[in-house]
């Protein structure tokens, strides 16, 4: 199994034999619910009931089960600060090497502990640098000072290989699958399952999926090559990088027949409907292939189709965040600068008059603290219905408040909310 872009000979059907035994066969299954929506048969391939609750462990395993003995003494280096931690981590455990994890000072605590968890004593982890990139470098100066095996998180033959039996489960499980919806992060699981798929069934459609806010895929596809962006939105961690591997961009070039770009509320709002009407815990990245199915909804009808639900390794502190990001995006939540008319029960009249019958103030909070009363206020309202927004706006004009509306003015919405 091989395509003309790589000179490296992939063996996915021997991969997924390595991994027997350490990789749990995680299951697809049918959802009735996003079936019954989009008209197609749809199928859910849960990495997130991994052991290490994401596909990330595929790779690292795969990569680490074939390190030459003697390399295998001096132990491995990766720097990450979620699920390919990990999964090395759970890969030191399981083959007995010395691993030496490096993550930015800023992760959160449970991500850490998680990490030594799944290490159990294998490991050691370094926390340095305030970014990745410079916690990356820190890993790869300690990698080369101690001869030591670095074990990157897609950009390597054996990983890529490893990420491509969540395709030989796919097709076994579902011989008939005719479209397979996969999130792109470094690229990959989308370079190695996508490959499988590609060459052992043509015809069948795949699809790439990123965060509007981080479209490293994207970018390649339009320089011909792999590009740094300057900025990313970080928010879809499992996705965000600012550049996809010198090895995965040439092959998902070639097997991907699309890659979309999702907005990072409409992925908040899928996380919420997975969780709330399936009973599943997605994080960012592991939403993404659902997400998008709004977007290819026309070329899905009638089809069978799977979405790569890559991880479940969601942080219950971020709920609230991704709440709010999904009623942003829903348009079901707006924040104003309100500066009320100068009359008394100005206030009064705006929670009566104003405010529809299912309106809720959700914030409220004088800007000026000295100016209670007649100053400019802060508030934030929540909608049950989006269509309602206009007439609330109707309203604001008809009692003469003056205001300004946040959810348009990006650079104020930032400063103040």
């Amino acid at each position: 199994m091989n395509l003309t872009t790589t000179p490296h000979t992939f063996d996915f059907l021997a991969a997924a034999e390595r991994l027997e035994g350490t990789v749990l066969r995680t299951p697809l299954e049918y959802n009735a619910r996003l079936s019954e929506r989009y008209g197609a048969e749809i199928y859910l391939k849960r990495e997130d009931k991994q052991v290490v609750r994401s596909y990330k462990l595929r790779g690292a395993y795969n990569m680490m089960s074939q390190i030459p003995a003697e390399l295998m003494q001096n132990g491995v280096v990766c720097a990450s600060a979620g699920n390919h931690a990990q999964g090395v981590a759970y890969s030191c455990k399981k083959l007995k090497i010395k691993g030496t994890i490096f993550m930015p000072e800023i992760t959160p605590k449970q991500k850490v502990s998680q990490t030594e968890l799944f290490g159990n004593g294998w490991i050691d982890i370094v926390l340095v640098g305030d970014t990745f990139d410079d916690c990356l470098a820190e890993a790869l100066r300690f990698t080369e000072a101690n001869l030591m095996t670095f074990v990157p998180p897609f950009d390597h033959y054996h990983v890529i290989e490893g990420q491509g039996t969540v395709g030989v489960e796919i097709l076994e499980d579902l011989p008939g699958a005719e479209v397979v919806i996969m999130p792109i992060g470094g690229g990959g699981l989308a370079s190695g399952t996508g490959m499988y798929l590609k060459n052992t069934k043509p015809n069948i459609k795949l699809i790439g999926v990123e965060p509007e806010g981080a479209p490293s895929m994207d970018a390649a596809f339009k320089a011909g090559k792999p590009v740094k962006l300057e900025q990313i939105n970080r928010f879809v961690d499992g996705a965000a990088v600012k550049s996809v591997g010198l090895l995965t961009y040439p092959i998902c070039r070639e097997v991907l027949d699309e890659v979309l770009l999702i907005p990072e509320g409409k992925v908040c709002t899928s996380i919420l409907k997975l969780y709330n009407e399936d009973a599943i815990v997605a994080e960012p990245a592991g939403a993404l292939a659902v997400a998008s199915l709004d977007y290819c909804a026309s070329k899905i009808k009638g089809k069978k189709v799977v979405c790569v639900v890559s991880g479940g390794n969601n942080d219950i502190e971020r709920m609230q965040e991704i709440k709010e990001k999904s009623l942003l995006f829903e348009g079901l939540k707006h924040y104003f600068i309100v500066r009320f008319p100068q009359r008394p029960g100005a206030l009064k009249l705006f929670v009566t008059e104003v405010l529809g019958p299912h309106d809720d103030i959700t914030r409220f909070e004088f800007i000026k603290k000295t100016e209670r009363e007649n100053g400019p206020a802060l508030v934030g309202i929540e909608l049950r219905d989006r269509e309602d927004y206009s007439s609330l706006l109707e309203r604001m004009k008809a009692f003469k408040f003056d205001i300004i509306e946040l959810n348009q003015d990006q650079t104020l919405f930032e400063y103040l909310v």
